[in-house]
């Protein structure tokens, strides 16, 4: 039997992996491998059901199991419109109907976040502050204090000086859950995004008060804000483009 025919009978059993290393062989064997017969048997071992019927696409086999074999990799997306220096954001912490933290942050204030941390701060929190998951957080000036008795919620809205406009990233949302072990009292809202987003949901932002122990009555002495989108944004680049999808007013 020729060698060609022995190949047309072999290239039918092979994998498409193994086809294409054929056909660096040398021009005949990659001549003889483009035959879209053999690539059809081997999208039949993988996706039997879309060999049933003849193909009405100009897609060949050979190039549906060159696109589809594998997951495409992650594709180079570009730099987020949104910038932290055209951002600022409005933080409003109530202790029942009283304010007790009303300040507007600068968005490279929140960028670069807390750097040294005040004595006293627990290991633990100590950690977390330091993972690289992304986070943005300032220090309070002045610090305030939290009864243990007390109801806090919180607000955070972020402004765009390039456009004027205003999005809700959190709304009167309450610090139910206290962790005394990381020193956190934590919130969440879940974002609005703009209707150019229909299919963008269910994504939280988080926002933790930073405390040091205020002594036995079970106070907490607040010295930082934190805020995360730890969802489904641990970067910058990440976090801006969340912000950009949000339903800016």
């Amino acid at each position: 039997m020729p060698y060609t025919e022995v190949l047309k009978a072999v290239f039918p059993f092979l994998d498409g992996k193994d086809l294409v290393t054929c056909m660096l062989v040398c021009k005949h064997w990659r001549d003889i491998a483009r035959d879209d017969y053999f690539w059809k048997c081997i999208c039949a071992k993988r996706w039997p059901s879309i060999c049933k019927k003849p193909s009405t696409t100009s897609l060949t086999y050979q190039k549906l199991f060159l696109t589809f074999y594998k997951r495409q990799r992650k594709r180079t997306l570009l730099p987020p419109r949104l910038s932290f220096d055209d951002l600022e954001f409005y933080i409003d912490i109530w202790g029942e109907e009283a304010v007790i933290f009303s300040e507007v942050i600068p968005g490279p204030v929140l960028r670069t976040g807390i750097k040294i941390h005040p004595p006293g701060t627990c290991d633990i929190l100590r950690f977390h502050l330091e993972k690289p998951d992304y986070k943005l957080t300032v220090l309070v000036e002045p610090r305030f204090t939290v009864r243990s008795s007390q109801t806090v919620s919180v607000s955070l809205f972020v402004g765009r000086k390039d456009t004027n406009k205003i999005a809700r990233i959190v709304n009167k949302s309450l610090f139910d859950y206290i962790d005394r072990t990381s020193y956190r009292a934590l919130a969440y809202d879940y974002l609005d995004f703009s209707p150019e987003h229909p299919f963008v949901s269910g994504i939280r932002a988080w926002i933790s008060l930073l405390f040091l122990d205020a002594g036995n009555d079970g106070a907490i002495n607040v010295f930082g804000i934190a805020i995360d989108f730890c969802d489904v944004a641990n970067s910058e680049d990440e976090v801006l483009r969340l912000l950009d999808m949000l339903d800016w007013k």
